[in-house]
């Protein structure tokens, strides 16, 4: 690990170097982020997922940032380029831009104007033409260059070459970039024009059709949408600043005087800034601007699939699913509170009078034998019209929550191998059914077997980088899995994929052992799992729960490690540790300062302590049933003006698109959100959170 990158980590994230030390060090041990950030918080300073996340992902970049220096060294090496100086340079290099602008004067190219000019014997004359002496007559120099033996035919020919070489000499030099950098990632405008001939097929992009903006400054979705419609070939867009202003950057660097040689150095700095400089500046503030617009729309995309998946689970309540349809039907699927499959059936109460009836007494009957208490209507085709359905049959009990179910993605889930393996018997539509009521009954543990991108949250999911989209969606379903826990008995293979230290081949072998040898009775067993050793077994211990282990401490976020800590507590006060748990009062007493070790600090005290108030408790909230206003199932219902409750389906950086019951979602406009400024959207909305709107 360099010393230099834990200071630049450090200082760019604002964390001391001791602590980004501490947390490289674990991660290259093989910590994950979750275990880190909650079992090593005496190593880190206490520093949190997203904190430990950033230098992770940092000291990633300037890893490969180390990699391409590297390479550029064995280059210069081979070459017999490299100098103590310009290594030194090189080394210092902190930005890929930084090293690759000092690289560029020596990056092996195709034969350039400035090298042809050389090799015609021109390179001192374009030297004498830099230096411009005040009394350096260029023509006059030019002659002294043919007489010289320079190749070419006429004086003019002779200045034209150097001026070649001059330009490709200040679009190498470094300070010359780095201020043209500056000036591009400031102050240049994106420029958008519709084609002559694409207005009529580009009218969704019609926004853009006359469109300027500062790129320094120009939302995410804006730029992606721009550059969706300029990759279809509807539009022609340009980055650049104020040419005016760029070219006096380069004047104050380069000319000296106001003499005859400085005059044609003025020429080949308005060719080299327009021939050579500006398409490289806006290749570069391109890839910048998609790279920032990538980062705000996976953080979006991230934000929401958090939401979803810490959606309030239903609990101790059996459910009836129901995946609607008109011409094939509605299938129905009876759970019990644990998502077990009871029974299904398709029903048409979208037919004739009799199949309505028939579907109502099918209904009714599933309800009364398996004691449903709630019934999931999936909210895509027929949804609205099985929702009023459902809320219509005459003898419903009058207490039973009829909700709408989000099934984005339910018909991914039902034909793949996972939903193959679960149900092998069963049709895909039985299985779409019973996927929207288990993501009622667990949104977390049914989500997770779903590929995020089908979901459909976000914005753009499609125009950014994929890597880095997987990357940014893994990290939120794995911080959300942990940040719950998973019963270790029950759990799918999906499921316990994402616990810390597991992985795939793991989880299989896990779900295989129990189902040969018995539910876990403690912790400690997991070590008899195939492949999972001490170090697999430290990563998942603690997020693994055994609600009906041995130990009363297997149930909870406590880590085996520390339930020495815990057993000397229960000691001290004389009872036994179930006690110490049930006991409020007892814990009251417990001094934590008195339990500090040399491997045990007070953040892993506080932290014992605090889970023993509610071992194993799920930090998601309370499930609270929503229902859609009675009247209003088509946009012909509304009217200007009018007052609704909503559920907030999906968060942009340009708004919240809210359900209100009627098949399409409304937009609220982020300008609408408050009566203040809103920066960040999500700041005040979240994904599956109920509000007041207004038509």
């Amino acid at each position: 690990m360099s010393v230099n990158f834990v200071r630049i980590v450090a200082t760019e994230l604002g964390i001391p170097e001791a602590q980004v030390t501490a947390t490289v060090d674990l991660l290259d041990q093989g910590g994950t982020v979750p275990f880190i950030a909650r079992y090593r918080k005496e190593r880190t300073g206490g520093l949190d997922e997203v904190q430990v996340i950033a230098v992770r992902d940092r000291m990633k970049s300037l890893a490969e940032l180390n990699e391409r220096l590297e390479a550029i060294l064995k280059s210069l090496t081979e070459r017999e380029l490299l100098t103590e100086e310009l290594e030194a340079k090189l080394r210092s290099a902190e930005t890929m831009a930084k090293l690759e602008d000092l690289y560029l004067p020596f990056r092996p190219k195709k034969r350039t104007r400035a090298m042809i000019a050389k090799e015609k014997g021109l390179e001192p004359l374009a030297l004498a033409l830099m230096d411009q002496s005040p009394g350096l007559d260029p023509l006059g120099e030019a002659l002294k260059a043919l007489e010289a033996g320079a190749q070419v035919e006429s004086p003019e020919e002779a200045l034209s070459g150097a001026r070649d070489i001059a330009a490709e000499w200040i679009s190498e030099d470094e300070t010359a970039r780095s201020k043209l950098r500056n000036l591009f990632a400031k102050k240049a405008t994106v420029t958008c024009r519709v084609k002559a001939d694409q207005e009529e097929k580009a009218q969704k992009y019609r926004d853009y059709f006359d469109f300027s903006e500062n790129v320094a400054s120009i939302p995410s979705h804006r730029y992606l949408a721009i550059r969706r419609a300029e990759a279809a070939g509807h539009v022609i867009v340009q980055i650049q600043p104020e040419a005016e202003e760029a070219l006096s950057i380069l004047r104050e660097l380069f000319i000296k005087n106001s003499s005859p040689a400085a005059a044609e150095i003025e020429k080949a700095l308005s060719d080299a800034y327009k021939r050579l400089i500006c398409l490289s500046m806006e290749t570069e503030i391109r890839l910048a601007a998609k790279r920032r617009a990538d980062l705000e729309a996976i953080g979006y995309f991230s934000k929401n699939l958090r939401d979803l998946l810490m959606a309030p689970p239903l609990k101790n309540l059996a459910v009836l699913a129901i995946d609607p349809g008109f011409k094939t039907g509605c299938k129905m699927a009876a759970l019990s509170a644990d998502g077990n499959l009871l029974a299904h059936a398709t029903v048409q109460p979208h037919h004739s009078d009799g199949e309505r009836d028939r579907a109502a007494a099918a209904i009714l009957d599933l309800i009364k034998k398996h004691s449903i208490g709630v019934v999931a209507v999936g909210n895509g085709t027929a949804g609205r019209e099985t929702y009023q359905f459902v809320k219509s049959i005459p003898k419903l009990p009058p207490n039973l929550p009829v909700v709408m179910a989000n099934e984005s993605g339910a018909s991914i889930y039902s034909a793949s191998e996972v939903a193959r393996e679960e149900f092998p018997d069963l049709d895909l539509t039985v299985r779409g059914a019973i996927s929207i009521g288990r993501r009622l009954i667990d949104p977390l543990a049914e989500l997770v077997k779903i590929d995020p991108k089908s979901i459909g949250v976000g914005q753009y999911q499609y125009d950014v980088d994929q890597a880095a989209l997987k990357n940014g969606l893994d990290d939120a379903v794995i911080s959300c899995v942990n940040s719950v826990g998973v019963e270790a008995n029950t759990a799918s293979v999906k499921l316990l994929g994402y616990v810390s230290g597991l992985g795939p081949t793991l989880a299989k072998n896990l779900v295989k052992y129990r189902q040969e040898s018995g539910p876990f009775k403690n912790r400690s067993q997991f070590l008899k799992v195939p492949r999972l050793g001490p170090k697999a077994f430290e990563l998942c211990a603690g997020f693994l729960r055994l609600a009906s282990g041995d130990n009363p401490l297997d149930r909870s976020a406590v880590h085996p490690e520390s339930y020495p800590v815990v057993e000397k507590m229960a000691a001290d006060l004389g009872v036994p540790v179930l006690t110490l748990i049930e006991e409020p009062k007892l814990r009251a007493k417990i001094k934590p300062h008195d339990y500090v070790t040399d491997t045990v600090g007070l953040p892993t005290v506080n932290d014992i302590l605090a889970e023993l108030e509610k071992p194993g408790r799920d930090p998601r909230e309370p499930w609270d049933p929503y229902e859609y206003a009675d009247g209003v199932s088509e946009i012909t219902d509304l009217a200007v003006g009018q007052s609704l409750t909503g559920v907030v389906t999906n968060l942009t950086a340009f708004g919240a698109f809210v359900d209100i019951g009627v098949h399409v979602n409304g937009l609220v406009h982020i300008s609408q959100v408050t009566d203040g400024y809103v920066k960040n959207i999500s700041d005040y909305l979240k994904i599956g959170q109920k509000v007041t709107v207004w038509v």
